[in-house]
C-alpha cells in the first residue's frame, strides 16, 4: 500500500472543502471495499477523509410513512431497525444477505452505494481493464465472464454492481442525498449510476467532490410486504448470481401495484419496468408472473458463458411473487 494522508472530519463543511481542495481524495467510511482496493494497487487516493463520525447515522420515519437513513448509519443498523424491518423488509433482508456480521457492523450505508464492481480482471492490476485504465480493453468480452452482465453492457465493460441493498433502494425509488462545496442536493437512485457506453470508468452521477448524507425512501403500502432473494454459488457469504427485490399489491386476485429490481445482471441494479407494466392489471398467478419475467428478459443480451442467468431470474421472480401472493391470502 502506498503512503497517503489521513484526515478525520469533524463536520460536513470541512469533509466537503476538503474533497473541493484534492479532488484526488476518497471519503472513508467503514472502508470494507476501499481499503482493500487500495492493499491491491487498484486505488491509490492520496488522502482519506475519515467521515465515519459524521453525525449521519439517524433512521427515521418520514412524514408519508417512508424512511431517512443516514449515510453514516452501519449495514448492521439498517438490517436491525425495527421500522426498517417493519417498512421495508426486502431492504432488511438484502443487508442480511450481502455480508457477514462483522463487515455488516463497520460498513456504512453511504459506502454501499459506492462499492466498486468485484469483477477478476478489475480487481486485477496486471490484467488490462477499462474501468481502472481507460482504454485498456474488457477482457471479461472474451474471457471469465460467468458472473458479468445479461442487460446494458457494452464492449467497453461487462461488470455487475455488486450491492445488495442497491437491489432494494432500486426497486422502492429511493432519493440520495449528498453534500459538496458548493452545497446540497438530491439525486434519483434510477439516475446515480452513469450507463456503461464508451466510459465504463465514469460510473457515478454524483458532482465530483460529493459527500453521500442520507437515503430516502418514499412511503409505499406495499414495501411492507416485500422480500428479497439471492442465489449465489455456496449458503455461506458470496455475491450474487442473480437477485431480486420485489413487493405486490393483490386485490380481488388482480395485480393492483408491483415494485421489481434485479440484481447482478448490469453495472447497477435493474429496475424491471417492463415486467411490472406487464403485471398490472392482470391475475395473479405464476403464468402471468412468468410472462412478466420474460417481458423483461426479452432484452437481455448474455455473453457465451453466464445464459444461465436468464432462466434463473425467470424462476426467482416466480418464485418469489407466488410466494408474496399467498402470504397476502393467508
Amino acid at each position: 500500500m502506498k503512503e497517503f494522508d489521513y484526515r478525520r472530519a469533524t463536520d460536513v463543511r470541512t469533509a466537503t472543502t476538503l474533497l473541493a481542495e484534492n479532488p484526488d481524495a476518497r471519503f472513508l467510511g467503514g472502508g470494507t471495499n476501499l481499503v482493500d482496493l487500495m492493499k491491491t494497487g487498484v486505488e491509490n487516493p492520496p488522502q482519506l477523509v475519515d467521515v465515519r463520525r459524521l453525525p449521519l447515522d439517524a433512521i427515521e420515519v418520514t412524514d408519508d410513512g417512508g424512511l431517512r437513513i443516514g449515510a453514516t448509519a452501519t449495514n448492521s443498523d439498517v438490517a436491525n431497525h425495527p421500522e426498517v424491518r417493519r417498512r421495508f423488509p426486502a431492504l432488511a433482508q438484502a443487508v442480511l444477505a450481502g455480508a457477514s456480521g462483522q463487515l455488516r457492523n463497520v460498513a456504512t450505508v453511504g459506502g454501499n452505494l459506492l462499492q466498486r464492481t468485484r469483477c477478476g480482471y478489475f480487481a486485477d492490476v496486471t490484467q488490462p481493464c477499462n474501468k481502472r485504465v481507460p482504454g485498456s480493453g474488457c477482457p471479461a468480452i472474451e474471457g471469465e465472464h460467468y458472473n458479468h452482465a445479461i442487460f446494458d453492457w457494452s464492449e467497453h465493460c461487462a461488470a455487475t454492481s455488486p450491492s445488495d441493498m442497491a437491489v432494494a433502494l432500486a426497486a422502492f425509488d429511493a432519493v440520495v442525498s449528498y453534500e459538496t462545496a458548493d452545497g446540497p442536493g438530491e439525486l434519483s437512485y434510477s439516475d446515480f449510476h452513469r450507463p456503461v457506453g464508451e466510459h465504463p470508468e465514469q460510473e457515478i452521477a454524483l458532482p465530483a467532490g460529493a459527500l453521500i448524507t442520507g437515503i430516502t425512501l418514499p412511503g409505499a403500502a406495499l414495501a411492507a410486504r416485500s422480500r428479497y432473494r439471492k442465489v449465489r454459488e455456496r449458503a455461506s457469504y458470496a455475491f450474487a448470481n442473480g437477485s431480486i427485490a420485489a413487493a405486490l399489491d393483490v386485490r380481488d386476485g388482480v395485480v393492483d401495484d408491483v415494485r421489481i429490481a434485479f440484481g447482478a445482471v448490469a453495472n447497477r441494479p435493474w429496475r424491471a419496468h417492463a415486467a411490472e407494466r406487464a403485471l398490472l392489471g392482470r391475475a395473479a398467478t405464476a403464468e402471468e408472473f412468468g410472462a412478466a419475467a420474460d417481458a423483461e428478459l426479452s432484452a437481455a443480451k448474455p455473453l457465451p458463458h453466464n445464459g444461465y442467468k436468464v432462466p434463473l431470474i425467470r424462476n426467482i421472480v416466480v418464485s418469489v411473487l407466488t410466494e408474496i401472493t399467498e402470504e397476502a391470502t393467508r
